[in-house]
């Protein structure tokens, strides 16, 4: 059974860093993509950041690049997100997915953990 857990979140001011941490366990060899996305009140959810499962191709929305890295520890079954210079706008309850790239395109979603809460004070 796929079990995606995050943590890190919490209250930070604008300027501000936080580091979210997903633990996963019981991933099969077919997830080769992990991601993190995020939710705000109101608001679909959307991507913030991908990476490949052997730590390459990073991917950031554009609202994130330059502020957020996302990284892979594999040999852990651990990815980050490393966020910086927070705003407000960053708002959100924050995902970790795992899911399967096939040829081209996009990867699919198909796992997901339950989220932490970020909050961003102007």
């Amino acid at each position: 059974q796929v079990q995606l857990v995050e943590s890190g979140g919490g209250s930070v001011q604008a300027g501000g860093s936080l580091r979210l941490s997903c633990v996963a366990s019981g991933l099969s060899d077919k997830y080769n993509y992990m991601a993190w996305f995020r939710q705000a009140p109101g608001k679909e959810r959307e991507p913030v950041a991908d990476i490949h499962i052997g730590g390459d191709h990073p991917a950031y929305a554009g609202s994130v690049r330059g502020r957020f890295t996302i990284s892979v520890d594999k040999a852990n079954n651990m990815v980050y997100l490393q966020m910086n210079s927070l705003k407000p706008e960053d708002t959100a309850m924050y995902y970790c997915a795992a899911g399967v790239l096939v040829g081209a395109g996009v990867p699919s979603y198909t796992a997901w953990g339950q989220g932490t809460q970020v909050t961003v004070s102007s």
